[in-house]
């Protein structure tokens, strides 16, 4: 039997009701949650290379110290060198931002007179025309109201990014005594099934983070190749970008779709049919993620029923938007061992035979000479 088939009701209960608390404390606590998830992804990513480092004869923080110099060294070796290939710039980003949202505006509304052309009931509905109206008046109702609210909130949150370096090193430092500080809390009746639930967090976590940076590094070639092979302008940059939002559920993925769609129909803006080699290129790929490398990276790793991922990614959303829909799987995932594991604590009759016996050993040892 299965560990979801073990557990009854009351436990799952308990634990969608303690995902749903935290995600609740997810959206009071924005400013923090972000950083501390690209931390536990930096987390992740450097552990390997710090855990050869220590079976290789090295301390703990010397290990840590190193692999985190490196990383800092690379990171600000890239960031310079894109300041220095974009020092001087063609155009502006507003006139970019422009140039390729109506290139994307013209694609549309070329694929509707085709649509129209084909059909003559959509001629007949005035289809085209009713989408064009609405499309207009999106446009500059977003950029009037919603833009610079959005990018305001994305510079406000940029300083709190740099908390993520900061974090990361000490979760590599530091997370090995945090572990035996939990671990010495625990009443040694149920000492080993804790140890059991520490690591078992511990590898749900470290399965689902490096499974989805070995997805996101997979969907990135993958994607990059096929944008190239259709003569999409920078390929590997777009492939990169569209497999990061797939780290959103659904949302994710149909904003890359859009992004490389909008980029394919400005580059070719008379070739409609690189447009659409764009959108079959990013659904072979989605096709490729669903039955081939989701199964060889993440696979089975948190064991979520698929009903159960379902409704929680929509309760991701509904209550701490798109950080919400990034970390309800994760988050659902290491409380689900947490309550389980719990759940059979608490109802374990051995266990707690030994807890009660332990309790009443100790007392009967502290009061020896009180009863001399």
């Amino acid at each position: 039997m299965t560990a979801q088939q073990r557990s009854g009701p009351i436990v799952w209960c308990g634990i969608i009701a303690a995902t749903c608390a935290l995600l609740f404390l997810l959206q009071q606590m924005l400013w923090l949650a972000i950083p501390f998830l690209f931390a536990i992804v930096l987390y992740y990513l450097l552990q390997p290379p710090m855990q050869r480092l220590i079976r290789m004869g090295m301390g703990h923080s010397s290990a840590a110290l190193l692999v985190g110099g490196v990383f800092l060294l690379l990171l600000a070796l890239l960031t310079l060198a894109g300041v220095y290939w974009n020092s001087a710039p063609s155009e502006s980003w507003q006139d970019l931002l422009t140039r390729y949202l109506n290139g994307g505006l013209a694609f549309i509304r070329s694929s509707l007179r085709a649509l129209e052309n084909k059909f003559p009931l959509l001629h007949q509905i005035r289809l085209g025309r009713l989408i064009n109206s609405r499309m207009s008046s999106f446009t500059e109702t977003f950029v009037q109201k919603h833009l610079t609210d959005i990018l305001v909130s994305v510079a406000a949150s940029l300083p709190s990014l740099l908390l993520a370096p900061f974090l990361t090193f000490f979760f590599l430092r530091d997370g090995h005594t945090f572990k035996k500080f939990l671990a010495r809390a625990v009443p040694n009746a149920f000492f080993e099934k804790s140890l059991f639930l520490l690591h078992e967090v511990d590898q749900t976590a470290h399965r689902y983070f490096q499974g989805l940076i070995k997805l996101t590094i997979l969907d990135t070639a993958v994607l990059a190749f096929g944008l190239w092979a259709i003569g999409v302008s920078a390929p590997l940059m777009l492939g990169l970008i569209a497999a990061l939002l797939a780290w959103v559920p659904y949302v994710g993925s149909i904003a890359g779709c859009v992004l490389v769609v909008t980029v394919a129909s400005t580059d070719a803006p008379a070739d409609p049919l690189v447009a659409y080699g764009a959108i079959g290129v990013f659904i072979l790929v989605r096709l490729l993620d669903d039955f081939v490398f989701m199964p060889m990276t993440l696979g089975r790793s948190l064991h979520i029923h698929p009903l159960v991922a379902v409704l929680m990614i929509f309760m991701g959303g509904e209550m701490a938007g798109v950080v919400g829909l990034m970390l309800v799987l994760p988050l659902l995932g290491v409380v689900m061992v947490i309550g389980e594991t719990l759940g059979r604590l608490i109802t374990n009759p051995r266990l707690l035979a030994r807890y009660r016996n332990a309790r009443a050993l100790r007392v009967r040892q502290a009061s020896v000479d009180l009863l001399m």
